[in-house]
């Protein structure tokens, strides 16, 4: 009789269990949160860190449309590609529609007192002066990036937009940038360095590891004063949305398929995988820890973290809408 009821019972809460829906996940308010946590563990360290997010500006609005005020204040900037040029490859001309609504985001966050820096993938001219153009219309910073991977520093040219010998303390300084993620180009640390201090940019968007190697302290002083005399910003990428097989937390032992985190290899991206970033293992892994990627950056010297993947929110929508 007594196995009969723990049968009885075993049953029912097995048959309650699996009929009972699944706990719901507001990816986007997740990403928040990630954003936000970052934010937080870095400014009590420099509470003067920068924080930038690229993409994923639908973060702005709340599902009720209300700005998402504790989001925008853990925030400096945001970051937008191909704005203006580069929606369906380098020189293509954003469309109306996708423009439009990007602008709406940006213009947003913008008048809620955030610097709003573009770059466009375009190497033509009259595409480069469009690009500054329209950009400069809406008081962005704009930056023409010649391709698509980020290997390249373009030569001073009339592009070069407002060219200054100020100090650049805060984001709101700047008045133009460069970003440069692919050293590939360079044979050498000190190559590398020498070219970048050899520039007029107010702030480097750039990685923060060299061949695997992350930057001291006596290298980006090297790279921290612009040719002109002025002092820059020097902003590490870090992504937080996929992880990359070739940085210095990925374990060759991972079974990806056993990890509770992982998801699918981006296809457009070898070796960059999807990530539940709600998950403690990832943010472990980017926050709070002594040997964390935010951590790394911070002890490196690095003014601030460019955010990338901050539109992963978008991956997880789809899958759990389908």
């Amino acid at each position: 009789m007594k196995l009969f009821f723990y049968l009885f019972f075993l049953v029912v809460f097995l048959s309650c269990a699996s009929s009972s829906p699944k706990e719901k996940i507001d990816y986007r308010e997740e990403m928040r949160n990630f954003v936000i946590e970052i934010a937080e563990f870095a400014r009590e360290q420099d509470s003067d860190f920068i924080v930038i997010p690229q993409n994923g500006h639908e973060l702005i609005l709340k599902n009720d449309s209300s700005i998402a005020q504790d989001y925008l204040s853990a925030v400096d900037g945001l970051g937008q590609e191909s704005l203006i040029f580069g929606y369906y490859g380098d020189n293509t001309i954003t469309p109306t529609d996708s423009r439009e609504y990007l602008l709406q985001l940006l213009r947003t966050g913008k008048g809620e007192g955030k610097t709003v820096l573009v770059t466009d993938y375009t190497d033509e001219d009259q595409k480069i002066k469009r690009s500054y153009e329209r950009n400069s219309l809406n008081g962005f910073i704009s930056f023409s990036a010649p391709e698509r991977e980020l290997t390249y520093i373009p030569e001073p040219s009339e592009f070069l937009k407002n060219e200054n010998s100020r100090d650049i303390k805060t984001l709101s300084d700047a008045r133009n940038f460069l970003y440069l993620l692919n050293y590939e180009n360079y044979d050498s640390k000190e190559e590398l360095l020498s070219s970048l201090s050899d520039t007029n940019f107010d702030v480097f968007i750039m990685d923060a590891f060299f061949w695997g190697k992350i930057f001291t302290k006596e290298d980006l002083d090297q790279i921290r004063t612009k040719s002109d005399g002025g002092k820059r910003l020097l902003i590490s990428y870090m992504s937080i949305g996929e992880a990359e097989d070739y940085r210095f937390y990925w374990d060759e032992s991972w079974d990806k398929k056993e990890l509770s985190w992982i998801d699918s290899e981006n296809p457009d991206w070898p070796g960059n995988f999807k990530v539940k970033y709600w998950n403690q293992d990832w943010k472990k892994i980017i926050y709070g820890e002594s040997s964390s990627y935010t951590q790394m950056i911070l002890n490196a010297g690095f003014d601030g973290v460019y955010l990338d993947i901050i539109d992963g929110f978008w991956y997880f929508e789809n899958l759990a809408s389908n």
